[in-house]
């Protein structure tokens, strides 16, 4: 047991056997005979492992390591998927969203063209000699003869983006 923990809490803390053998001021083939059992560390050798390790020397001669991180390591692998089902679960509820934004633009794109089309330009008729009807005739003006010209690709990029949110099975 002693021979195990000393190497899976060396190897957990990210140790070589040279790199405790300088802690510990002892040669690293004195660390490798402790790890395979043809030698044991007296009992001063024990504390100054237990604070190396920051563990104590009840953990170190007790029962294998190996096994409680293994339930560590499983306990930690539930916690990671739990957290990705979350993620997932939120970056499918954001492509949803954008997919029904998309929608919408496109509806409303479709909805202000259509309007555009059955008004046929009617401030072309208003009296421009009145101030306020030729400020808001310019602006309509201006409003329909941007939409007209970027309403097309404003659709088709909508379109694309429908088409890459659409719920892939």
């Amino acid at each position: 047991m002693l021979k195990d923990n000393i190497k899976s809490i060396r190897k957990s803390k990210g140790l070589s056997q040279e790199e405790l053998a300088v802690k510990l001021n002892v040669v690293r083939q004195t660390i490798s005979k402790w790890e395979q059992g043809l030698s044991v560390p007296d009992s001063e050798m024990l504390i100054s492992i237990s604070e190396v390790f920051e563990t104590p020397v009840s953990t170190l001669l007790g029962e294998n390591i190996a096994e409680s991180e293994a339930d560590a390591l499983k306990a930690i692998s539930e916690k990671l998927e739990i957290i990705n089902l979350q993620l997932s679960k939120k970056q499918n509820t954001r492509r949803k969203l954008i997919h029904w934004i998309l929608i919408s633009l496109c509806a409303v794109t479709i909805i202000v063209f259509i309007s555009l089309f059955l008004l046929n330009s009617p401030y072309l008729n208003w009296n421009y000699n009145d101030p306020e009807n030729a400020v808001l005739g310019v602006a309509f003006h201006a409003f329909e003869w941007l939409f007209v010209r970027t309403a097309p690709f404003s659709l088709v990029v909508f379109i694309v983006g429908i088409v890459l949110t659409r719920k892939k099975v």
